[in-house]
């Protein structure tokens, strides 16, 4: 079962992924055109041209975990900016956005307090 927490840092990588990359690839995609190391205990999220298909890659301090999803109709919203450099940072909310098929250009969050509002 796949876990989203606040404390995770989700890199989504800005290039179409083969869907049929598994640990290797990814992890090659990763080191060699993102220049980040995979014990950094980041989540990698990869997703295919029509979509369809979304791969999550995550050092677990004893081996690599990956988690995968095909959608059966429709498609994964791409966060904004995608294609513009190598990678992202996306939030929590936003990947459970994505994953639930919620629209992240209409959806919006609302005022809450911060103690950085100080």
């Amino acid at each position: 079962m796949l876990q989203i927490n606040p404390g995770t840092r989700y890199l989504f990588y800005h290039k179409w992924a083969d869907a049929r990359k598994s640990f290797d690839g990814l992890i090659g995609l990763v080191t060699n055109e993102l220049n980040i190391e995979m014990e950094s205990g980041d989540v990698f999220i990869f997703i295919n041209r029509s979509q369809t298909h979304i791969k999550f890659l995550q050092w677990e301090g004893d081996g690599y975990g990956m988690y995968y999803k095909r959608l059966e109709e429709g498609t994964f919203e791409l966060p904004s900016g995608f294609m513009e450099g190598t990678h992202s940072e996306i939030s929590s909310k936003q990947l459970s956005l994505i994953l639930n098929g919620v629209s992240l250009r209409k959806a919006f969050s609302r005022k809450r307090y911060s103690d950085s509002n100080r």
